[in-house]
């Protein structure tokens, strides 16, 4: 009887204790069914199956942070600066050129801290706030004056040209990649002042060149004086070049603060140049047609103004098919109707259109750069062989002046191929326009 009673209560314990693994690997394959989708049951025995899925997250998590390291590691050597921000602006991490730049003396790998105590900059802290808010990549370039804490260091500390592009993160974070741009602005400067120097360097020799081949013009007897004709052509090209890239530096440094602004009407200015070049135009049956208000005023400063358009009606002029028509439209745009719709004012828009072979595609980002136009490829497309237009010979600045002058008017200048006519088309901008009449819409 006593044995019974024992296998009787042996036989419940084991029962009770089979029934307790059920349970506990039920339990288990619920805990561990999320981590591995792969595992459809968890099955006696259970603990090797834990363990192995235990280390995997281990391998998985170190594989993670060597992944992070390694990331870290490139930043932190790469020639641009890299910082990296939370929710709330605090400085999560930045590399080493990221420091060099701002000059984060106070700031340890490892601290989180307001980037604003670091960095004592609004235009970084608004470029922050806006990629944050409009969740995409922004681009800023400004200029950074650095704080320091040591007053005795400060006169040796200069003011950097920063270009910033900035990024949206995960969680609200913002990553920020800087450019120091100071280097490029400092030999950009120093190569125009060598050129300046050359240039007024230049300006004696060649003027007494060209006295000499004057005298030598009135000595000579034909066929001989072609060759001294053709000396004082090269001579007076050479010093027209040496006097508009003294020009364009001056313009460069200060022409917005030696404009004379008066208010000048277009329509009578546009004329004005017409009648100068109606000479040449006339050697190949060209006329110019206006179209747009009769009366548009703008300030503006008339000699400026009327050298832009003397300079491109004059390669208008150049490029032209014989017996072509040159077009000028202008009308005044309304603010509601200027690109961005960011304007309080009206904006006076005019069109210069010829009908000659236009731009090549590639040309046109750079048709304003300095001696673009030296290049045979960077101008116009050439004129077929038997066209009467002369060669054209220029010295690549002009265009560059025209949009020097433009800008420091406050406008803005475009060049394009027409889509009806084929050629050149210029787009010019120019604000404060002083009256306001109804324009002319055209195709």
């Amino acid at each position: 009887m006593l044995l019974l009673g024992f296998l009787l209560g042996l036989a419940v314990g084991i029962g009770f204790w089979i029934w307790q693994q059920v349970q506990l690997n039920r339990y288990l394959e619920r805990v561990l069914q999320p981590l591995n989708s792969r595992t459809a049951k968890v099955t006696t025995p259970w603990l090797p199956r834990l363990r192995q899925e235990i280390a995997m997250l281990k391998q998985q998590d170190q594989d993670l942070q060597q992944s992070l390291q390694t990331y870290q590691d490139v930043l932190d050597f790469a020639p641009v600066g890299y910082l990296q921000v939370d929710e709330e602006n605090q400085l999560l991490w930045c590399n080493q050129q990221a420091r060099k730049i701002l000059y984060l003396q106070r700031w340890q790998p490892g601290q989180v801290r307001l980037l604003l105590e670091l960095v004592r900059s609004y235009e970084l802290d608004r470029l922050i706030e806006q990629t944050r808010d409009e969740q995409v990549p922004k681009t800023k370039e400004w200029m950074f004056h650095p704080s320091c804490d040591n007053p005795v260091e400060m006169p040796t500390i200069k003011s950097l040209a920063l270009r910033a592009a900035s990024l949206p993160l995960p969680n609200g974070q913002v990553g920020v990649f800087l450019e120091n741009r100071q280097p490029m602005q400092d030999m950009n400067q120093v190569r125009e002042r060598s050129f300046s120097d050359l240039a007024h360097e230049l300006r004696t020799p060649l003027t007494s060149i060209r006295l000499v081949v004057e005298t030598l013009q009135n000595r000579l007897e034909p066929p001989l004086n072609r060759w001294v004709d053709r000396l004082m052509q090269e001579v007076d090209r050479l010093i027209n070049l040496v006097q508009s890239w003294l020009e364009l530096t001056q313009m460069e440094t200060s022409l917005a603060a030696q404009l004379q602004t008066e208010a000048v009407e277009v329509r009578s200015l546009i004329l004005s140049v017409w009648e100068t070049l109606e000479p040449l135009a006339q050697r190949h049956h060209l006329s110019l047609s206006y179209s747009g208000p009769d009366s548009i005023w703008i300030k503006a400063d008339p000699a400026r103004i009327y050298q832009v358009f003397l300079n491109l009606l004059d390669n208008s002029i150049k490029y032209s098919p014989p017996a072509a028509d040159i077009q000028i439209q202008t009308k005044i745009l309304q603010p509601q109707d200027h690109q961005g719709g960011e304007i309080n004012n009206s904006v006076l828009e005019i069109n210069l259109i010829d009908s000659g072979t236009g731009f090549a595609l590639e040309d046109l980002p750079h048709i304003f750069e300095r001696f673009y136009r030296g290049d045979k490829a960077r101008t116009h497309s050439p004129l077929p062989a038997n066209s009467p237009v002369e060669t054209i010979v220029g010295n690549g600045l002009g265009l560059a002046i025209v949009r020097q002058i433009v800008l420091a008017h406050g406008g803005s200048i475009k060049a394009m191929n027409h889509p009806h006519t084929g050629g050149a088309w210029m787009q010019l901008q120019f604000p404060e326009v002083m009256a306001n009449s109804q324009s002319q819409d055209y195709s």
